[in-house]
């Protein structure tokens, strides 16, 4: 597995994922990683619509290189941040699935729930989140992926 490098990170939650997000802001503090925290805190609550934006915009104006976004499930917030164009969120419920969606997708911020997830298994999703690069693994694939990514970028309603 790569090795993790030193990122800007952005993180956002609601309430309901105050201590998740707190216990992965230490993590990657103590990884190096370079972490903003713009969500709810153990004395401010911020609704997840209010909250999500802002980590975007970031995103968006390339302040930070990923995005990790905390609610009761991550599909608010997932819904959220796809709103946003250059934004590529995905709501993953698996550790699998945190590494796919940057092998497949090229997805930029990663959306979990509270309710599903637990610290160490969100330590490990985020882990290969941050490690796997776009089309990693899927050499046979990699034209088509890249190519599809760019076609999913292109289409808006």
């Amino acid at each position: 597995m790569n090795e993790i490098v030193p990122m800007k990170i952005v993180i956002a939650a609601d309430p309901f994922a105050v201590a998740l997000k707190d216990a992965l802001v230490a993590y990657l503090k103590d990884k190096g990683h370079e972490v903003t925290d713009v969500g709810s805190t153990a004395t401010k609550e911020v609704a997840y619509f209010d909250c999500c934006p802002v980590a975007c915009k970031m995103l968006q104006e390339k302040k930070v290189d990923r995005a990790i976004l905390f609610c009761g499930t991550g599909m608010g917030m997932s819904v959220i941040a796809n709103r946003f164009p250059g934004v590529v969120a995905a709501c993953v419920e698996s550790v699998f699935a945190a590494k796919m969606c940057r092998a497949i997708n090229d997805a930029n911020a990663l959306c979990l729930g509270a309710m599903i997830w637990g610290e160490w298994m969100t330590k490990e999703a985020v882990d290969v989140f941050l490690q796997t690069q776009f089309t990693e693994g899927l050499d046979p694939l990699a034209d088509f992926l890249k190519e599809a990514a760019a076609t999913v970028e292109r289409i808006r309603p």
